[in-house]
């Protein structure tokens, strides 16, 4: 533990300050922070353009006065996007009021005695301060412990150059997962894009089918009324045939119940010269009325409706048959 990190584990005012100050891709003191705006968080400018670099590969560095295209950023601490234009990161405001805050402390800081047990102490030997790493064990240790101790015989380096070559892979390693979260992030939206289209297409070809299908609809109604009509004439030309030949047997039966009353009004007759005057006639109507009906009549079968029948199996069978298929299926 360094003396920045036992300053941040304090309670104290100062301490409580650092904590505000630190970048949170490279867990040090903001150099050169930059503002992301609208959200208000601060990155080291290194920092925010490696992450940058890391999820817009194909975004070219400022060279000379040639003109580049702007990328997605996305803060590390709350996820919010923003759009850069040409410049990038390098577009993005400094933070002044930070920087001049950090200089202020590091002076305060640097005026301040060392603090007793700031510094981590070697367990094996107390009054040694913990000052190597030890590559064998990946470990902190002491100076005494590579001598006397534990570690004599392991290879160890010294702290500042390990704790800043971790510190710089820690960083890297935030750097890529973020670009990471950024790439699933794209997944995602490409996902959601497919969802999308999805629906959308499946609307398209479900209007596409039900047109089709209304189709078919009007022209089994069309004919369907075609042949009703076909139908309806064939009834009505039979039943006018039919309705006139009972009014010419009606018109034939009222003669006939009528010449039968004036037979029988002259058989009442008494006198013989005004009975003969008309029987005669009479006689020779009743017997031409006897001689049996000259009227037409229906053939055998005449009501009968059969020849209208219609055999729609196959028909049925091709309905059911309908499918789904390639456009080369329904070419053949």
């Amino acid at each position: 533990m360094d003396y920045k990190s036992s300053l941040i584990q304090d309670g104290n005012p100062m301490e409580n300050l650092e904590k505000q100050l630190i970048c949170p891709i490279c867990l040090e003191m903001f150099t050169k922070p930059v503002v992301i705006l609208p959200c208000q968080h601060n990155l080291c400018r290194k920092c925010a353009n490696d992450i940058f670099q890391a999820a817009n590969p194909f975004w070219t560095n400022r060279v000379g006065s040639v003109s580049m295209s702007g990328g997605r950023f996305r803060c590390p601490s709350c996820r919010h996007e923003v759009i850069m234009d040409r410049h990038g990161v390098y577009g993005l405001q400094r933070n002044l009021l930070v920087e001049n805050i950090i200089d202020i402390y590091k002076q305060e800081c640097s005026s301040r005695p060392l603090q007793k047990g700031s510094h981590p102490m070697c367990k094996e030997h107390e009054d040694e301060k913990i000052n190597i790493y030890c590559l064998t064990c990946e470990m902190p240790t002491c100076s005494m412990c590579k001598v006397f101790g534990a570690h004599k015989a392991c290879e160890v380096a010294p702290l500042q150059s390990v704790f800043q070559g971790q510190k710089t892979e820690l960083s890297n390693c935030i750097s890529m997962l973020v670009a990471g979260n950024d790439r699933v992030q794209t997944i995602i939206t490409q996902l959601e894009d497919s969802c999308r289209v999805t629906k959308e297409n499946s609307h398209q070809v479900k209007e596409e089918l039900s047109q089709k299908f209304d189709v078919l609809y009007a022209i089994l109604d069309e004919k369907k009324s075609e042949l009703l009509q076909r139908i309806t004439r064939e009834q009505e030309e039979k039943l006018s045939f039919i309705e006139a030949l009972i009014q010419q047997y009606r018109e034939q039966l009222d003669k006939s119940t009528k010449l039968v009353e004036t037979a029988i009004q002259s058989l009442d007759e008494t006198g013989g010269a005004i009975f003969l005057l008309s029987a005669k006639q009479l006689i020779k109507s009743i017997v031409e009325a006897s001689k049996g009906c000259q009227l037409g009549k229906t053939e055998q079968g005449f009501e009968n409706m059969d020849y209208f029948t219609l055999d729609l199996d196959h028909i049925a069978d091709a309905l059911r048959a309908i499918d789904f298929g390639t456009d080369e299926e329904e070419e053949e």
